[in-house]
Protein backbone atom coordinates (compact mmCIF):
# COMPACT_ATOMS: atom_id res chain seq x y z
CA UNK A 1 0.00 0.00 0.00
CA UNK A 2 2.84 2.36 0.75
CA UNK A 3 4.14 2.06 -2.81
CA UNK A 4 0.72 2.74 -4.26
CA UNK A 5 0.26 5.77 -2.03
CA UNK A 6 3.30 7.42 -3.53
CA UNK A 7 1.58 7.52 -6.93
CA UNK A 8 0.60 11.11 -7.56
CA UNK A 9 -3.03 11.82 -8.25
CA UNK A 10 -3.27 14.32 -11.09
CA UNK A 11 -6.18 15.22 -13.37
CA UNK A 12 -6.32 12.70 -16.18
CA UNK A 13 -6.81 15.50 -18.69
CA UNK A 14 -3.26 16.67 -17.86
CA UNK A 15 -1.69 13.29 -18.65
CA UNK A 16 -0.42 12.17 -22.07
CA UNK A 17 -2.43 9.52 -23.91
CA UNK A 18 -0.62 6.38 -22.71
CA UNK A 19 -0.30 7.62 -19.14
CA UNK A 20 -3.99 8.51 -19.11
CA UNK A 21 -4.96 4.99 -20.19
CA UNK A 22 -2.61 3.45 -17.63
CA UNK A 23 -4.04 5.61 -14.84
CA UNK A 24 -7.59 4.77 -15.87
CA UNK A 25 -6.75 1.06 -16.01
CA UNK A 26 -5.17 1.12 -12.54
CA UNK A 27 -8.14 3.04 -11.15
CA UNK A 28 -10.58 0.48 -12.56
CA UNK A 29 -8.53 -2.41 -11.14
CA UNK A 30 -8.48 -0.77 -7.69
CA UNK A 31 -12.25 -0.20 -7.82
CA UNK A 32 -12.72 -3.85 -8.84
CA UNK A 33 -10.52 -5.03 -5.95
CA UNK A 34 -12.58 -3.01 -3.47
CA UNK A 35 -15.85 -4.27 -4.96
CA UNK A 36 -14.88 -7.95 -4.78
CA UNK A 37 -13.57 -7.63 -1.22
CA UNK A 38 -16.67 -5.75 -0.09
CA UNK A 39 -18.86 -8.44 -1.64
CA UNK A 40 -17.25 -10.93 0.72
CA UNK A 41 -17.84 -8.46 3.54
CA UNK A 42 -21.62 -8.65 3.08
CA UNK A 43 -21.45 -12.43 3.35
CA UNK A 44 -19.23 -12.23 6.46
CA UNK A 45 -21.56 -9.62 7.99
CA UNK A 46 -24.57 -11.87 7.42
CA UNK A 47 -22.64 -14.84 8.79
CA UNK A 48 -21.74 -13.12 12.07
CA UNK A 49 -25.16 -11.50 12.57
CA UNK A 50 -26.33 -14.17 15.04
CA UNK A 51 -23.12 -14.30 17.07
CA UNK A 52 -21.83 -10.71 17.39
CA UNK A 53 -24.03 -7.64 18.15
CA UNK A 54 -23.73 -5.15 15.25
CA UNK A 55 -22.15 -2.25 17.15
CA UNK A 56 -19.58 -4.55 18.76
CA UNK A 57 -18.71 -6.09 15.39
CA UNK A 58 -18.21 -2.67 13.80
CA UNK A 59 -16.16 -1.36 16.73
CA UNK A 60 -13.71 -4.29 16.60
CA UNK A 61 -13.66 -4.04 12.81
CA UNK A 62 -12.13 -0.56 13.04
CA UNK A 63 -9.79 -1.46 15.89
CA UNK A 64 -8.43 -4.32 13.77
CA UNK A 65 -8.28 -2.06 10.69
CA UNK A 66 -6.32 0.56 12.66
CA UNK A 67 -3.79 -2.05 13.79
CA UNK A 68 -3.51 -3.39 10.23
CA UNK A 69 -2.89 -0.05 8.54
CA UNK A 70 -0.85 1.70 11.27
CA UNK A 71 2.54 0.20 10.30
CA UNK A 72 2.12 1.62 6.78
CA UNK A 73 0.40 4.91 7.65
CA UNK A 74 1.63 6.11 11.06
CA UNK A 75 4.72 7.86 9.72
CA UNK A 76 2.81 9.75 7.04
CA UNK A 77 0.04 10.66 9.49
CA UNK A 78 2.62 12.07 11.94
CA UNK A 79 4.35 14.06 9.20
CA UNK A 80 0.99 15.49 8.09
CA UNK A 81 -0.43 16.15 11.57
CA UNK A 82 -0.72 19.88 10.83
CA UNK A 83 -2.70 19.12 7.64
CA UNK A 84 -4.91 16.70 9.57
CA UNK A 85 -5.67 19.39 12.17
CA UNK A 86 -6.40 21.91 9.41
CA UNK A 87 -8.85 19.57 7.65
CA UNK A 88 -10.16 17.88 10.79
CA UNK A 89 -13.78 18.98 10.26
CA UNK A 90 -13.85 17.48 6.77
CA UNK A 91 -12.14 14.27 7.93
CA UNK A 92 -14.61 13.89 10.81
CA UNK A 93 -17.56 14.30 8.41
CA UNK A 94 -16.13 11.71 6.00
CA UNK A 95 -15.53 9.37 8.94
CA UNK A 96 -19.10 9.77 10.16
CA UNK A 97 -20.62 8.74 6.82
CA UNK A 98 -18.01 6.32 5.46
CA UNK A 99 -16.79 4.57 8.59
CA UNK A 100 -19.20 4.97 11.49
CA UNK A 101 -22.70 5.13 9.96
CA UNK A 102 -22.24 3.10 6.79
CA UNK A 103 -20.78 0.01 8.40
CA UNK A 104 -23.02 0.11 11.47
CA UNK A 105 -26.07 0.21 9.20
CA UNK A 106 -24.75 -2.70 7.11
CA UNK A 107 -24.19 -4.87 10.19
CA UNK A 108 -27.62 -3.93 11.55
CA UNK A 109 -29.20 -4.87 8.21
CA UNK A 110 -27.52 -8.27 8.36
CA UNK A 111 -29.82 -9.23 11.22
CA UNK A 112 -32.99 -9.23 9.11
CA UNK A 113 -32.17 -9.47 5.41
CA UNK A 114 -30.12 -11.73 3.15
CA UNK A 115 -26.61 -11.04 1.87
CA UNK A 116 -28.00 -11.01 -1.70
CA UNK A 117 -30.53 -8.31 -0.85
CA UNK A 118 -27.84 -6.31 0.91
CA UNK A 119 -25.62 -6.39 -2.16
CA UNK A 120 -28.40 -5.51 -4.60
CA UNK A 121 -29.68 -2.57 -2.55
CA UNK A 122 -26.12 -1.27 -2.15
CA UNK A 123 -25.72 -1.48 -5.93
CA UNK A 124 -28.16 1.42 -6.15
CA UNK A 125 -25.78 3.74 -4.28
CA UNK A 126 -24.28 5.02 -7.59
CA UNK A 127 -27.78 6.33 -8.34
CA UNK A 128 -27.45 8.55 -5.30
CA UNK A 129 -23.93 9.53 -6.39
CA UNK A 130 -25.38 10.67 -9.73
CA UNK A 131 -28.06 12.69 -7.94
CA UNK A 132 -25.34 14.38 -5.89
CA UNK A 133 -23.57 15.20 -9.15
CA UNK A 134 -26.82 16.75 -10.45
CA UNK A 135 -27.15 18.87 -7.32
CA UNK A 136 -23.59 19.99 -7.97
CA UNK A 137 -24.60 21.34 -11.37
CA UNK A 138 -23.84 18.35 -13.61
CA UNK A 139 -26.46 17.63 -16.27
CA UNK A 140 -27.74 14.07 -16.32
CA UNK A 141 -29.54 13.94 -19.65
CA UNK A 142 -32.49 11.78 -20.70
CA UNK A 143 -30.52 8.51 -20.93
CA UNK A 144 -28.97 8.81 -17.48
CA UNK A 145 -32.29 9.88 -15.94
CA UNK A 146 -34.00 6.85 -17.47
CA UNK A 147 -31.24 4.61 -16.13
CA UNK A 148 -31.65 5.99 -12.62
CA UNK A 149 -35.41 5.43 -12.77
CA UNK A 150 -34.88 1.86 -14.01
CA UNK A 151 -32.47 1.07 -11.18
CA UNK A 152 -34.86 2.56 -8.63
CA UNK A 153 -37.65 0.36 -10.03
CA UNK A 154 -35.42 -2.69 -9.62
CA UNK A 155 -34.76 -1.86 -5.97
CA UNK A 156 -38.47 -1.27 -5.26
CA UNK A 157 -39.37 -4.61 -6.88
CA UNK A 158 -36.63 -6.34 -4.91
CA UNK A 159 -37.71 -5.13 -1.48
CA UNK A 160 -41.40 -5.50 -2.44
CA UNK A 161 -40.77 -9.17 -3.39
CA UNK A 162 -41.89 -8.75 -6.98
CA UNK A 163 -44.43 -5.95 -6.63
CA UNK A 164 -44.19 -2.23 -6.01
CA UNK A 165 -45.30 -1.93 -2.41
CA UNK A 166 -43.83 -0.17 0.55
CA UNK A 167 -43.70 -3.24 2.77
CA UNK A 168 -39.98 -3.26 3.46
CA UNK A 169 -38.18 -5.61 5.80
CA UNK A 170 -36.28 -3.80 8.54
CA UNK A 171 -32.97 -4.96 7.06
CA UNK A 172 -33.87 -3.49 3.65
CA UNK A 173 -34.53 -0.09 5.24
CA UNK A 174 -31.21 -0.24 7.09
CA UNK A 175 -29.52 -0.97 3.76
CA UNK A 176 -31.17 2.04 2.12
CA UNK A 177 -29.59 4.14 4.87
CA UNK A 178 -26.25 2.42 4.27
CA UNK A 179 -26.44 3.13 0.51
CA UNK A 180 -27.15 6.81 1.20
CA UNK A 181 -24.28 6.99 3.67
CA UNK A 182 -21.79 5.34 1.29
CA UNK A 183 -22.82 7.59 -1.59
CA UNK A 184 -22.35 10.64 0.64
CA UNK A 185 -18.89 9.40 1.62
CA UNK A 186 -17.92 8.85 -2.03
CA UNK A 187 -19.11 12.36 -2.91
CA UNK A 188 -17.08 13.79 -0.02
CA UNK A 189 -13.94 12.06 -1.32
CA UNK A 190 -13.96 14.44 -4.29
CA UNK A 191 -13.34 17.28 -1.83
CA UNK A 192 -10.31 15.72 -0.14
CA UNK A 193 -7.26 17.95 -0.26
CA UNK A 194 -4.63 16.66 -2.69
CA UNK A 195 -1.99 17.50 -0.06
CA UNK A 196 -3.43 15.00 2.40
CA UNK A 197 -1.88 11.57 1.85
CA UNK A 198 -4.17 8.61 1.28
CA UNK A 199 -2.68 6.51 4.08
CA UNK A 200 -2.74 9.39 6.58
CA UNK A 201 -6.39 10.03 5.70
CA UNK A 202 -7.23 6.34 6.01
CA UNK A 203 -5.58 5.87 9.42
CA UNK A 204 -7.19 9.03 10.79
CA UNK A 205 -10.67 7.96 9.69
CA UNK A 206 -10.21 4.49 11.19
CA UNK A 207 -9.10 5.89 14.56
CA UNK A 208 -11.90 8.47 14.58
CA UNK A 209 -14.43 5.82 13.57
CA UNK A 210 -13.49 3.60 16.51
CA UNK A 211 -13.64 6.58 18.88
CA UNK A 212 -17.08 7.61 17.59
CA UNK A 213 -18.34 4.07 18.16
CA UNK A 214 -16.79 3.64 21.63
CA UNK A 215 -19.79 5.04 23.62
CA UNK A 216 -22.28 2.86 21.68
CA UNK A 217 -19.95 -0.13 22.13
CA UNK A 218 -19.89 0.39 25.90
CA UNK A 219 -23.71 0.57 26.00
CA UNK A 220 -24.02 -2.57 23.85
CA UNK A 221 -21.69 -4.55 26.11
CA UNK A 222 -23.57 -3.35 29.19
CA UNK A 223 -27.00 -4.21 27.78
CA UNK A 224 -26.35 -7.19 25.50
CA UNK A 225 -23.17 -8.57 27.02
CA UNK A 226 -20.06 -9.46 25.06
CA UNK A 227 -19.67 -12.16 22.44
CA UNK A 228 -17.82 -15.45 22.48
CA UNK A 229 -14.58 -15.44 20.51
CA UNK A 230 -14.37 -18.58 18.36
CA UNK A 231 -12.22 -19.40 15.31
CA UNK A 232 -15.26 -18.56 13.15
CA UNK A 233 -16.01 -15.15 14.70
CA UNK A 234 -12.32 -14.25 14.87
CA UNK A 235 -11.85 -15.17 11.21
CA UNK A 236 -14.81 -13.07 10.08
CA UNK A 237 -13.69 -10.08 12.16
CA UNK A 238 -10.19 -10.33 10.74
CA UNK A 239 -11.63 -10.43 7.20
CA UNK A 240 -13.82 -7.35 7.65
CA UNK A 241 -11.12 -5.55 9.64
CA UNK A 242 -8.09 -6.20 7.44
CA UNK A 243 -9.47 -6.80 3.95
CA UNK A 244 -12.88 -5.09 3.88
CA UNK A 245 -11.61 -2.08 5.81
CA UNK A 246 -7.88 -1.50 5.42
CA UNK A 247 -7.40 -2.94 1.91
CA UNK A 248 -10.77 -2.17 0.31
CA UNK A 249 -11.12 1.40 1.62
CA UNK A 250 -7.58 2.25 0.52
CA UNK A 251 -8.26 0.80 -2.95
CA UNK A 252 -11.63 2.58 -3.27
CA UNK A 253 -10.31 5.95 -2.10
CA UNK A 254 -7.41 5.72 -4.54
CA UNK A 255 -9.74 4.65 -7.37
CA UNK A 256 -12.12 7.58 -6.77
CA UNK A 257 -9.14 9.96 -6.71
CA UNK A 258 -7.83 8.57 -10.01
CA UNK A 259 -11.00 8.06 -12.07
CA UNK A 260 -13.80 9.80 -10.16
CA UNK A 261 -16.76 8.47 -8.18
CA UNK A 262 -18.99 7.97 -11.25
CA UNK A 263 -16.53 5.74 -13.14
CA UNK A 264 -15.59 3.84 -9.98
CA UNK A 265 -19.32 3.38 -9.39
CA UNK A 266 -19.66 1.57 -12.75
CA UNK A 267 -17.36 -1.18 -11.43
CA UNK A 268 -19.29 -1.22 -8.16
CA UNK A 269 -22.34 -2.41 -10.09
CA UNK A 270 -20.75 -5.88 -10.28
CA UNK A 271 -21.24 -6.26 -6.54
CA UNK A 272 -24.72 -7.89 -6.60
CA UNK A 273 -23.43 -10.66 -8.87
CA UNK A 274 -20.43 -11.28 -6.58
CA UNK A 275 -22.56 -11.22 -3.42
CA UNK A 276 -25.19 -13.56 -4.88
CA UNK A 277 -22.52 -16.07 -5.91
CA UNK A 278 -20.74 -15.95 -2.55
CA UNK A 279 -24.05 -16.12 -0.68
CA UNK A 280 -24.98 -19.28 -2.58
CA UNK A 281 -21.59 -20.91 -2.04
CA UNK A 282 -21.01 -19.95 1.60
CA UNK A 283 -24.45 -19.39 3.13
CA UNK A 284 -26.71 -21.52 0.93
CA UNK A 285 -28.81 -18.50 -0.11
CA UNK A 286 -30.68 -19.05 -3.35
CA UNK A 287 -31.40 -16.42 -6.00
CA UNK A 288 -34.85 -16.83 -7.54
CA UNK A 289 -36.35 -15.46 -10.79
CA UNK A 290 -37.62 -12.28 -9.09
CA UNK A 291 -34.19 -11.48 -7.70
CA UNK A 292 -32.57 -12.15 -11.08
CA UNK A 293 -35.03 -9.77 -12.76
CA UNK A 294 -34.35 -7.11 -10.14
CA UNK A 295 -30.61 -7.62 -10.55
CA UNK A 296 -30.94 -7.10 -14.31
CA UNK A 297 -32.98 -3.91 -13.81
CA UNK A 298 -30.55 -2.51 -11.25
CA UNK A 299 -27.42 -3.35 -13.24
CA UNK A 300 -28.93 -2.14 -16.52
CA UNK A 301 -30.29 1.02 -14.94
CA UNK A 302 -27.15 2.07 -13.15
CA UNK A 303 -25.11 1.21 -16.23
CA UNK A 304 -27.17 3.65 -18.27
CA UNK A 305 -27.15 6.15 -15.42
CA UNK A 306 -23.35 6.21 -15.30
CA UNK A 307 -22.82 6.81 -19.01
CA UNK A 308 -22.16 10.32 -20.15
Amino acid sequence: MAVMDRVRTVPQEALPGKAKKAAAGLGILLALLATVVWSGSFVATRGMADSIPPVQAVFWRWVIATVAVAPFAARQAWQQRALIRRHFGYIALATLFGVTLYNTLVHQAGLTTSASNMGMIMAASPVIMALYARLGGERLGARRTFGLALAALGVLLLVGKGSIRFDFAAGDLWMFGAALSFATYSALLKRKSAELGGLAFLLTTFVLGALMLAPAYAVSVGVQGGFRVTPSTAGMLLYVGVFSSAVAFFAWNKAVAMIGAARAGVVYYLQPVCVAGLGLLLLGETTGPTQLLCMALILGGVGLGARR
